[in-house]
């Protein structure tokens, strides 16, 4: 009779360990991060100075603001090739327009419808006509960096408007950076949609059963071309404030970007099977790729030996998303 308390005593031991194993699981990478990130400030010159903090914000602007769109994508169950492609078209379509009418906004504006019907056109391709995301978005990829090099001549695109370079080049009260500004207000906006609207629920309720989302009366269909066209918007904005930056429009630009948003999105902690992703994770995940990229720049590591540590990143990524549903399995 004496034995009774001891089932109480190891239902509390259940719950610490089950509290403390999905705390850690939430908030592995970011301490992950600050390690990372202390371990740089010491052992790494120059690396916690303020102008590296400002470079490190400004090289993670495409990535982050595309990661945005992509997080809403991975939660669908979906995945996206084009942006990198998107990235050059907007850029060089921006540069073009604007030569050719001497008005920036129509340029930016062009640059943005264009990235955007991209985003619209694989979701059709994917959402209505059935196509694989792999296979629409890969095909999508090669059409736009086709047209890309059409459009520019194969070569870079440059512009003598000098409010072409303004968003790319300018400090809002001396220090912040347009472009970092820009990235936070998508990281906010994007964050209150997964998290404080109905279209953020129901993009993960798609992820997590498709079905079972149709009968609870979520048009699967539209949510998912809305999403994809929220892509191409966003790598169209990268794309331009990229342009900006560099005063010219370069068709070769963002090569390997999808990759290094996928990438960023999985080590926050978004499923590749859809149904689980938040913003925070998306924002750490974008952070540590950002900071490896500057660590290995400052270290001078040759640039064939970034791609070996790119990849090496991806495959680890997608290995602890693996990781992670089996254990949920």
């Amino acid at each position: 009779m004496t034995s009774s308390p001891a089932p109480k005593t190891s239902a509390k031991a259940d719950k610490r360990s089950d509290f403390f194993r999905v705390t850690l699981e939430q908030y592995s990478m970011m301490v992950i991060f600050v390690v990372l990130f202390v371990a740089a400030s010491i052992w790494v010159e120059n690396f916690a100075t303020l102008n590296n903090m400002k470079t490190l914000l400004l090289q993670i602007v495409q990535v982050g603001i595309a990661a945005c769109a992509m997080l809403f994508l991975l939660a669908t169950g979906d995945f996206d090739l084009s942006p990198g492609a998107v990235v050059a078209l907007s850029g060089v379509i921006a540069a073009v327009v604007t030569n050719r009418t001497g008005s920036v906004a129509l340029g930016f504006a062009a640059g943005i419808t264009a990235g955007s019907l991209v985003g619209l056109l694989n979701g059709v391709l994917v959402a209505k006509a059935g196509i694989s995301a792999m296979i629409a978005t890969l095909g999508t990829q090669q059409i736009t960096r086709g047209l890309t090099f059409i459009t520019s001549g194969g070569k870079a695109v440059g512009v003598s408007n000098e409010g072409f370079y303004w968003i790319g080049s300018y400090q809002l009260f001396g220090f912040l950076p347009i472009p970092v500004l820009v990235m936070g207000c998508f990281f906010a906006v994007f964050g209150y949609l997964l998290g404080r609207t109905i279209f953020g629920r129901n993009s993960l309720a798609i992820g997590g059963n498709a079905e079972a989302a149709k009968l609870a009366g979520i048009n699967v269909a539209r949510t998912r071309i809305i999403i994809f066209t929220l892509l191409g918007f966003c790598a169209a904005v990268a794309g331009i404030i990229l342009a900006s930056q560099m005063t010219s429009g370069q068709p070769n630009e963002g090569l390997g970007l999808e990759l290094r948003v996928i990438a960023a999105c999985v080590l926050g902690g978004v499923s590749l099977s859809g149904g689980i992703g938040t913003m925070m994770g998306t924002i750490v995940g974008v952070l540590i790729m950002g900071m490896l990229q500057d660590v290995m720049n400052l270290l001078r590591i040759e640039t064939f030996w970034q791609y070996v540590v790119s990849g090496a990143v991806l495959l680890a990524a997608v290995l602890i998303d693996r990781l992670k549903q089996r254990r949920t399995a």
